[in-house]
């Protein structure tokens, strides 16, 4: 079976297309013997001549031109080719398929995954929100590639995954300006008969709360308790109650809401994880997930104790 070079026939269909080998050389900036040499060895395989000389000009034969039709096909589709790969990535990004606790803050999922949008690599990033429970068998059953939580898999469920452990902040309550004026001196100890807006019972954010408070022995008044924590934020942007939220988007929250902080706490931390079934992970955005959240989590630390 003959074989056929394509790099021969790339400089025939050059000079084809250029009308003589002293402009196909221009275009391919090689010299005319090179091109000359190069067609002679196509024609040899060929066992047929491409062009005939007449006068100081070349002229193509039948087969020459024969030949240019398939050549010119050929490399039509070598550059629709290229067009397709250039755009494959835009059409084929790497998915992935995050699960969210539905009790995690909008801005801290915001803040987690903000880095997958950034990678070289093309990502399409993929996010059900719900209850731990069931994301975690769906990450079991490998319908998602990690699940973002605010505590680590518990060792009573038969799923087996990793807790990846991105980092902790401490508790900042905000409240308007009125009302954060009232309570700012004080604090925590202010909090004793104030209006609290809280997360539902049983959430990790809400035990650590109780706790903190049974501690300093201080007893809010819990006039809204909610499972959604934007809609716990609005409700305290218009005055119904002091909220707290993890001190790592405090400037945030200050900004989109227009409340003030009251004050903060180091005590009553809100953890966070990524829980993968890889013990290492090797997803390339679930890793950037990882990456980043270590350094900005130590970065806020630093910036606390600095504070």
């Amino acid at each position: 079976m003959k074989w056929l070079n394509y790099h021969h026939l790339y400089y025939f269909w050059n000079v084809m297309r250029e009308g003589s080998i002293t402009a196909a050389c221009k275009k391919l900036h090689l010299v005319p013997a090179t091109v000359s040499s190069q067609i002679g060895k196509l024609e040899e395989a060929f066992e047929g001549k491409l062009f005939v000389r007449v006068g100081r000009t070349l002229k193509p034969t039948d087969l020459g031109h024969h030949v240019f039709r398939y050549a010119d096909e050929i490399f039509s589709i070598g550059r629709e080719l290229i067009d397709s790969v250039d755009k494959f990535p835009l059409a084929c990004r790497i998915p992935l398929r995050i699960g969210v606790e539905d009790v995690l803050p909008k801005m801290i999922v915001r803040m987690l995954l903000e880095p997958v949008l950034k990678l070289t690599e093309p990502i399409r990033l993929i996010c059900f929100e719900d209850k731990k429970k069931k994301l975690l068998a769906d990450l079991s059953l490998h319908k998602l590639d990690a699940v973002l939580s605010d505590s680590p898999m518990g060792t009573d469920l038969s799923v087996k995954a990793y807790n990846h452990f991105l980092g902790e902040c401490g508790i900042t309550f905000f409240a308007v300006a009125e009302l954060a004026d009232s309570l700012r001196v004080g604090f925590p100890h202010s909090l004793h008969g104030a209006p609290l807006l809280l997360p539902m019972e049983k959430t990790f954010l809400r035990g650590q709360l109780d706790l903190w408070f049974d501690s300093l022995n201080i007893k809010p008044v819990v006039i809204g308790e909610f499972s959604d924590s934007a809609l716990l934020k609005a409700f305290g942007q218009e005055g119904d109650g002091v909220f707290p939220a993890p001190s790592i988007i405090e400037s945030e929250i200050e900004r989109q809401y227009k409340v003030q902080v009251v004050g903060r706490t180091k005590t009553a931390r809100e953890k966070f994880y990524v829980i993968s079934i890889e013990r290492k992970i090797h997803h390339p955005a679930v890793a950037a997930i990882s990456q980043q959240a270590i350094r900005k989590f130590a970065t806020v630390d630093q910036a606390n104790h600095a504070a």
